[in-house]
């Protein structure tokens, strides 16, 4: 967790500049995806950035108490849990970090955090989300479903990229460099090499190709 929030922090930070995009909003769902927001909060305090973190719902685990926690210890403001306490933080957000939904998510959205991925949806602020995109089937991505989703403009897959996000067309980063070689061997991720040592390392666009009979697919 602590490495896959540095990623997200590292890739945020990769994209959106300190001087241009200090104001961070972290949207951190109750479970692990909301631990790696939590984490990526603290980093970017550490980075200069000025995040604030949004929590619909606070996670049981004790793990996730501890890094609010540390949150605290960094004098990173929390928001109230309401709709209106993100509402009003909106305006003055620069850029949001989007830890509400992970691969594990099952569909429907309910309350309150179908209000939430409406009004950060409608922000028109620019969004980097962890793992898969809030809302995403991780396995056939954001048309299958029948509620707002979340399309950001940046993704930081962890461990490796979801079949769901195969078609995503934004900045796409690799992040998490903590998976054992024996472990990729066994599943074959063919994972590229990181630069130096970064936690992250940038994945080339997607592409179409254009079929016989006139028909795109992703490749």
């Amino acid at each position: 967790m602590e490495l896959a929030g540095l990623s997200c922090a590292q890739a945020l930070a990769k994209v959106y500049t300190r001087d241009t995009y200090p104001n961070v909003l972290v949207c951190c769902g109750p479970g692990n995806q909301g631990g790696d927001g939590l984490v990526a909060a603290r980093h970017l305090a550490m980075f200069g950035y000025q995040p604030v973190v949004y929590m619909p719902k606070f996670g049981s685990k004790d793990i996730y108490r501890r890094l609010h926690q540390q949150c605290d210890n960094m004098d990173i403001t929390t928001l109230p849990s309401d709709v209106s306490a993100l509402e009003a933080a909106l305006p003055t957000t620069h850029v949001i970090l989007d830890a509400i939904f992970g691969f594990s998510f099952q569909a429907p959205v309910r309350a309150p955090f179908d209000a939430v991925l409406d009004r950060i949806q409608a922000s028109g602020k620019p969004i980097v989300s962890v793992d898969i995109p809030s809302g995403w089937d991780v396995e056939r991505g954001p048309d299958v479903v029948g509620h707002t989703v979340i399309r950001p403009e940046v993704l930081v897959s962890l461990t490796a990229p979801k079949e769901g996000a195969r078609g995503f067309r934004g900045r796409h980063f690799l992040g998490g460099r903590f998976v054992p070689r024996s472990l990729a061997r066994k599943y074959e991720l063919n994972l590229p090499e990181y630069p130096g040592v970064q936690q992250i390392v940038e994945l080339p666009p997607v592409q179409k190709e254009q079929s016989a009979g006139g028909q795109s697919r992703i490749i």
